[in-house]
């Protein structure tokens, strides 16, 4: 599937080495205010190109809006934006176009289409974030009027994982990393990673604040799963903890579970979500990325045919795609948080009573 959400329907399209990628938004309510400049800034943070830490591809991602939009203000209809590539290398992959990339898509994707488009692994690259990410700045102006944050960046690389929740450094570091005491020899890591042709792995910390409570659609479309199925959309993502995660298995009922004064939660094992609603606490998670699959060393694989043959890549490739990872993560809470927004507005009679009953 191409889509995401129920009521604020993302759908992206393009391939890493075509024309264009792009993104139509449907559901945007009509009204709101459509700074471009703020769209814009959105995709500089998650652009190519900027640092060591990054692929050295060149691209600008400018976005322009084709539709939905009106005066500066959205119609209610689709908003449909494109961004056109400019810095493709596809004779890069003319050596791999018939054989399969070891950590790749190409080899799934073979086998369930038949056919690859291997230049820069097409659409199963991550260049299509920039589409989405595009699409959630449109989100981000919607939780904007609720004043509705969603924070993020790198809390670990390789196995230096940080102890500091610096959003704010976060936001001018080169790796988006939330300790700057461990900056250095974060940096440090990816670096050696990438001099020995090789790459690295991290995690990435996502913080909603000032979320209502009652958001989330029981059972089968719950706060949790949703945000945990958008992030493990995101190319290599391996694992998705909310909360206290993975350490709540060690964990007793007596300390798990939050307990409640007349000021709410005392503690926030549960990541702000219970049954798979909002509680109104801060919403917690963490995205973990395998490290980037494209790395120059040679790798056993095989080709189209089944021959058993050696892959050597070339290419621009990130070292470390938790870094730039951090953004795209950000951007997809941003979508699930502005659709469980518009889906929680009927829940109620008393709801519609307000909208559409006269006296």
């Amino acid at each position: 599937m191409n889509s995401f959400g129920k009521r604020l329907i993302l759908t992206t399209f393009g391939e890493s080495h075509g024309k264009a990628i792009g993104a139509v938004l449907d559901g945007v309510p009509a009204g709101l205010k459509i700074d471009e400049e703020f769209i814009q800034s959105e995709l500089d943070r998650r652009k190519p190109g900027q640092n060591k830490f990054a692929t050295a591809r060149k691209e600008d991602d400018k976005v322009e809006i084709l539709s939905g939009v009106f005066e500066g203000k959205s119609t209610g209809t689709p908003i449909a934006m494109v961004i056109f590539n400019k810095d493709q290398k596809s004779k890069d992959y003319s050596a791999i176009k018939d054989i399969f990339r070891p950590g790749h898509a190409d080899f799934t994707y073979w086998n369930k289409y038949g056919i690859r488009d291997y230049r820069g692994g097409g659409r199963s690259s991550a260049r299509e974030t920039a589409a989405r990410v595009a699409a959630a700045a449109v989100a981000k102006l919607l939780l904007k009027e609720l004043d509705i944050k969603i924070l993020s960046g790198v809390c670990q690389i390789g196995d230096i994982e940080g102890e500091k929740e610096d959003f704010d450094y976060a936001k001018t570091s080169e790796i988006y990393t939330l300790d700057k005491d461990l900056e250095e020899k974060q940096k440090e890591a990816i670096l050696e990673a990438k001099e020995a042709h090789d790459s690295i792995g991290g995690a990435v910390l996502v913080k909603i604040k000032n979320i209502p409570p009652s958001l989330g659609e029981p059972i089968y479309y719950k706060m949790d799963a949703v945000l945990a199925d958008a992030m493990m959309s995101i190319n290599g993502t391996k694992a998705v903890e909310i909360g206290a995660g993975t350490k709540s298995a060690s964990m007793r009922g007596s300390e798990d579970n939050d307990q409640i004064d007349k000021n709410g939660f005392l503690s926030n094992n549960s990541g702000g979500i219970l049954g798979g609603i909002s509680n109104a606490d801060e919403i917690v998670l963490k995205v973990y990325f395998k490290p980037t699959p494209s790395i120059f060393q040679p790798q056993k694989t095989i080709d189209i045919y089944g021959n058993e043959t050696v892959c050597n890549l070339k290419g621009r490739h990130d070292p470390c795609i938790a870094v730039r990872g951090s953004i795209v993560a950000q951007s997809m809470a941003a979508l699930v948080v502005a659709d469980m927004l518009l889906l929680n507005m009927g829940r109620r009679v008393g709801d519609l009573q307000k909208i559409y009953k006269t006296d």
